[in-house]
């Protein structure tokens, strides 16, 4: 690949990831607002057109809405451009080809489910899904980020002692636990987005809410023993400096959820910490993508 045209490889990437957080911001907004139906069909906005009519009932929320799908858009034009850079820039990396693949694949699939949770009157085990897709995207662009890091193809050496790396493995596996447990809270809280009817889970929110924040606390302990692995087994920083970064995220989060809880879960407080989930994802991908030497 030309060198000018190399240039670009980084950015188009960063900006795929970027599209894919800014994704879950807005569809935290969305739902926030309560404009999870302000377009009350799919694919279409409202029957007979694909964007807001004039005189449609719903008012800000069809906007408010109908930009959350328009974003969808530019995250799948984005995904393009990152199976193009990836494909034409490392022609023999065949993971990082499936990466990029598979977050191509991912956003379509988040458009289907995203018009069965409009069709399901906003359900909340189908917004659910929504939301954990799209902490899988926001990985996987991750994955594509770092490994734009190396310039070299195949996996290459270990960089940690190997029971370091299962720690920060099964860190990352408890940390998906903590991702589900969050989304079945929400799900059984105040904000359904302006659903039709009700669309709770039926559980009981304090309960739900305890088995997260023990699940926190758990995944927090790991998180400080992968830490303190990493740090006595690693052959160079990079590994050190991204379980900082878990670490910190982490306890960001943690503060954002309890003072969330405490305070009858203000709009702003709930949309950080969607925002914070999303930091949480990529840190733990860089903090396990960085314990080996070329890993995509």
């Amino acid at each position: 690949m030309p060198a000018a045209r190399a240039s670009w490889v980084r950015p188009i990437l960063l900006a795929n990831l970027i599209g894919e957080g800014l994704i879950v911001v807005t569809g935290g907004v969305v739902r926030l607002t309560g404009s999870g139906l302000g377009c009350p069909t799919w694919p279409e906005c409202v029957p007979g057109s694909f964007v807001p009519v004039p005189h449609q009932e719903q008012g800000i929320h069809k906007f408010i809405e109908f930009g959350n799908r328009t974003l969808t858009g530019l995250v799948g034009i984005l995904a393009l451009l990152s199976i193009w850079a990836v494909v034409t820039h490392w022609p023999r990396r065949r993971p990082m080809h499936w990466v990029a693949y598979g977050v191509l694949a991912g956003v379509v699939a988040q458009a289907v489910l995203g018009g069965i949770t409009v069709r399901t009157g906003l359900n909340p085990f189908s917004v659910a899904g929504h939301f954990l897709l799209s902490m899988v995207l926001v990985a996987l662009s991750t994955a594509l980020v770092r490994g734009a890091e190396d310039t070299e193809s195949g996996p290459g050496d270990l960089l940690v002692h190997p029971l370091a790396r299962l720690l920060a493995l099964a860190t990352a596996a408890m940390g998906t636990v903590v991702l589900v447990l969050g989304t079945v809270v929400t799900g059984s809280g105040p904000h359904s987005g302006d659903a039709v009817t009700p669309a709770r889970t039926g559980f009981d929110p304090r309960f739900v809410s305890w088995m997260h924040a023990d699940a926190v606390m758990f995944f927090c302990g790991l998180v400080i023993a992968s830490l303190v692995a990493v740090r006595l087994t690693a052959k160079d920083g990079r590994a050190n400096r991204a379980w900082n970064v878990v670490l910190l995220v982490t306890v960001l989060q943690g503060v954002i959820g309890y003072v969330q809880y405490f305070t009858a879960l203000p709009e702003v407080l709930v949309l950080a910490h969607m925002f914070g989930a999303t930091a949480l994802v990529v840190a733990l991908a860089y903090g396990v993508l960085d314990l080996r030497s070329n890993p995509v």
